[in-house]
């Protein structure tokens, strides 16, 4: 039988702040990829998370991010030094380490967020430094990359474990990098729809770019954003739509 992860960026609020709905995303997806206090989350929700998905089983791991809690993230910052970044990823890392060995628990992945990951995916430089900060912190972690992209050749040449990632709610560029968000249909909203791309993914074991190029790509995890509006029905129908095609939908 196939199996499928299905994985969400979650832990994003801070303070008041709210963001996404956690606890019903938590019920749906098998991976949480929590938030570090940079680009969003704070040490409380940090731990909120962390119980939260030992209570439903789900499995936990980083999601480090650019200093940047006032763009969510999303802004390219350029100009840092190997060792400034490699310092970044592992001060994150080390956080929500900490909470959960607080907690009785340990991560289980680790997953960029945002303009990092997409600045990763195309910079082979940058994809190493993050690869090899994580193998640096720890030889077991599994670094989750976004498939046909320099974020799975540097984990590739680091060694250790990881998972090919797709993503059920945002289109595809001909290189295997996300679309922009400024540009129109780059996110889907459409559970029905998104359904469809995961499950056709799946059985091709491939991803189409917006030009209908095809891409061959090993889908381990899929990824259903928490931040987006339709999250939790955008999960559910994927989730719904795997297993009924006989798909295992578990953590890996």
């Amino acid at each position: 039988m196939t199996q499928i992860d299905l994985n969400a960026d979650l832990g994003e609020s801070y303070g008041p702040w709210r963001m996404g709905n956690d606890d019903a995303m938590l019920d749906i997806v098998t991976s949480a990829n929590v938030a570090c206090g940079f680009h969003a989350g704070d040490p409380a929700e940090m731990v909120r998370i962390t119980r939260l998905c030992q209570e439903k089983g789900v499995s936990i791991g980083a999601h480090p991010g650019f200093d940047d809690l006032h763009g969510f993230g999303r802004r390219r910052i350029t100009g840092n030094s190997a060792g400034e970044l490699a310092a970044m990823i592992i001060y994150q890392i080390g956080a929500l380490q900490a909470i959960a060995a607080a907690e009785g628990t340990s991560l289980r992945h680790v997953k960029m967020h945002g303009a990092l990951s997409n600045m990763c995916m195309t910079d082979g430089w940058m994809a190493g430094v993050f690869a090899r900060a994580v193998r640096q912190l720890s030889q077991d972690l599994v670094i989750m990359a976004v498939a046909e992209t320099e974020i799975q050749r540097a984990a590739e040449s680091v060694g250790g474990p990881y998972v090919c990632e797709v993503f059920a709610d945002r289109a595809y560029n001909d290189d295997a990098t996300l679309v922009s968000r400024h540009e129109p249909g780059a996110v889907i909203h459409d559970p029905e729809i998104a359904a469809d791309n995961v499950l056709r993914m799946v059985d091709q074991q491939a991803i189409t770019s917006v030009n209908g190029v095809r891409i061959p790509v090993r889908v381990e995890t899929v990824c259903v954003h928490g931040d987006n509006p339709d999250a939790v029905r955008l999960a559910e129908a994927v989730r719904n739509r795997l297993e009924k095609a006989g798909v295992a939908v578990r953590a890996f």
